[in-house]
């Protein structure tokens, strides 16, 4: 088989891997991007698969995924994950009124329109800000520690989160100082102890008395799904017809919008767009449908633009999906790095074209929309039903646990374990107490691997 003809169906045959997973995931409510998205996307980094295939599967995966969030949020009223969250509230008040199926196809529609449209816009906008960036780069531990404090203003937390960054990012700088000691030297330990962190949390709150009064339920929670109701022919419904006129202008406009942004908390975003939809539109139940459609947009052109625009203009994490869900796309030693002393990076934006970008960004969007968008819209009360009666949290945790036991093991053995817990425990506790979310504690990791190194060649 000719060399180029494989290369390519490599990449596509990663593509397909992870809109087929991720879809699949994205059924099961609750399942945080960073602690999902980002650990598979480790792995395929580690396993050798190249540059283009690793960047298509992570976009085919967040595409999907931020579409099939729909289902659970939409039929079952509970979100499928964190960006779900600002879908909520109309998700509901339409599921009160009978018609989830409504707002499961708005949201739908409006997610597959966004993300083409994300996809050249965010890699224009990388394009423009490009020039900037042996400027940005060599700027870089100070660049973060600006970056970490806008990301963390930004947070649940405000303050307080901006605060507990200093505790936070001195723990991760004694943690390598007591490693180094043992001639060990971790990196992915690292990311997988704050990605995992709200996980770990969890697992220590389980095991504790105090705790166990909050998680206690009185009975078996108990959800109702709606008649499945099918108003389309064929098998790939028309995105441009589910949702009007205004509904296709005010979700591309969003997602024209949004995919300039790449420093913003995504779900602060994405609430906005919502809050400035509908303070425009008077009718209630179309204001309910165009609210869903344009947010869910903004879930998939934020998630685009800010894992591409840093990633093609600059090749650092500058922002909070980029130093999240994406992380593994900058930083995956030994493999993908950055210089904690120069700046300097290694990553995808050093092996991959800004035509690659573009194209592969393209055909990531287009078999996510060809997996995830039919199969949610045929069959998401079928899906819904089977994952709430069959579908056990505990193994998906389970799953993630034995993911991450691995790389932890690979990376640096007993000790690597240890760090993991460590930065888990304390990263999911300030997460859940101070709503210091993963995005900010990854901003506080490199600022440790590279703003505080500068810090003390300055003072010393």
């Amino acid at each position: 088989m000719d060399g180029l003809l494989f290369e390519i169906l490599v990449v596509l045959g990663f593509g397909l891997l992870g809109a087929v997973l991720f879809s699949a995931i994205g059924l099961i409510s609750g399942t945080d991007e960073t602690t999902t998205i980002a650990p598979v996307t480790l792995l395929i980094v580690l396993l050798g698969a190249p540059p283009a295939a690793i960047f298509t599967f992570w976009m085919a995966a967040a595409v999907s995924k931020h579409m099939t969030h729909a289902v659970p949020t939409a039929l079952l009223g509970i979100p499928g994950d964190t960006l779900a969250l600002p879908l909520l509230q109309q998700a509901n008040a339409l599921r009160n009124l009978g018609a989830p199926h409504v707002a499961l196809r708005k949201m739908l529609a409006g997610s597959v329109i966004s993300a083409f449209i994300a996809v050249p816009l965010a890699v224009l906008f990388a394009v423009i800000l490009a020039p900037f960036g042996t400027y940005i780069t060599a700027s870089a531990p100070w660049l973060f520690i600006a970056a970490a404090i806008v990301i963390a203003y930004f947070s649940a937390g405000r303050w307080a989160s901006v605060v507990a960054l200093v505790p936070f990012t001195l723990l991760i700088v004694a943690l390598q100082g007591f490693t180094a000691v043992h001639d060990v030297k971790l990196g992915v330990s690292y990311f997988l102890g704050i990605a995992v962190g709200p996980l770990v949390a969890e697992l220590f709150s389980a095991v504790s008395p105090l705790e166990n009064k909050r998680m206690d339920r009185a009975e078996v929670r108990r959800t109702t799904l709606a008649p499945d109701v099918k108003g389309w022919g064929g098998y790939f419904p028309n995105p441009f017809r589910v949702l009007d006129r205004s509904q296709v202008a005010m979700t591309a406009t969003a997602a024209a919008v949004t995919s300039a942004t790449f420093v913003f908390s995504p779900v602060a975003v994405t609430v906005i767009a919502g809050e400035i939809v509908g303070a425009r539109v008077k009718q209630a139940y179309h204001r309910l449908t165009s609210v869903l459609a344009v947010r869910n947009g903004v879930t998939e052109s934020t998630y685009i633009a800010e894992a591409l625009i840093p990633l093609i203009a600059f090749g650092l994490p500058l922002s909070p999906v980029a130093a999240g869900p994406a992380a593994p796309l900058f930083n995956a030693p030994p493999r993908f790095t950055v210089d904690a002393g120069s700046g300097v990076v290694n990553n995808l934006h050093t092996l991959m074209s800004v035509t690659e970008f573009l194209v592969w960004g393209l055909v990531a969007v287009a078999i996510a929309a060809a997996v995830a968008y039919p199969f949610a819209m045929n069959h998401a009360r079928s899906a819904a039903a089977f994952v709430a009666k069959h579908i056990s949290h505990e193994a998906i945790i389970a799953t993630f646990v034995g993911l991450v036991l691995v790389i932890g093991l690979w990376e640096g053995g007993p000790l690597a374990l240890l760090v993991i817990v460590t930065v888990g425990l304390v990263g999911g506790l300030l997460n859940r107490v101070l709503g210091m979310n993963t995005g900010v504690q990854f901003m506080g990791y490199y600022a440790a691997i590279l703003s505080v190194p500068a810090f003390l060649k300055l003072i010393g």
